[in-house]
């Protein structure tokens, strides 16, 4: 069995890259406190490869994660071919998600994937650092305690939250 320390980003690759490359941004900026184990460092993909060679690395991916954040936008729901896919992959592997909201919301809205809101225990904080961070370091342990809730939204009240 290998080590599962990686974080699977899933995002809408056409319009919410900027999102992902924003987190990785605060990953590389000493000034500020932010780190994640990119699972998509793992298998490079290359353009042009078939739908079948593309989830087939993406599984390899999420093979060696601990938890995986999607990154909510305005289309996110509506990506059946990676982002439905993925997230139904992270649900049978039994592996904690945290809805990132781009638009900011503290919880589950009308952006959010369906999936999640039908078959998922998972939280939803807002694109903000300090939250994601908050939620990367203690959700996957609020998860395995709570996971028989699914499926339900699990939000921080950030008033009582040290952050």
């Amino acid at each position: 069995m290998s080590y599962k320390n990686k974080t699977y980003i899933i995002f809408d690759s056409n319009n919410d890259m900027r999102y992902y490359r924003l987190m990785t941004a605060w990953k590389e900026n000493d000034k500020i406190d932010f780190n994640f184990h990119d699972a998509h460092d793992l298998n490079n993909l290359r353009d042009g490869s078939s739908e079948e060679t593309i989830k087939s690395k993406l599984r390899e991916r999420m093979d060696n994660t601990k938890q995986v954040v999607v990154l909510v936008g305005d289309s996110t729901k509506n990506l059946y071919t990676y982002v439905k896919w993925e997230l139904e992959i992270a649900i049978s592997m039994d592996i904690p998600i945290i809805a990132v909201n781009l638009n900011e919301s503290n919880q589950a809205d009308t952006n959010t994937p369906p999936i999640l809101k039908n078959k998922a225990y998972f939280v939803s904080v807002p694109f903000e650092s300090k939250k994601v961070k908050h939620a990367l370091d203690n959700f996957p342990t609020e998860y395995n305690k709570n996971k028989s809730k699914a499926p339900s939204d699990r939000t921080y009240c950030w008033d009582y939250v040290q952050l």
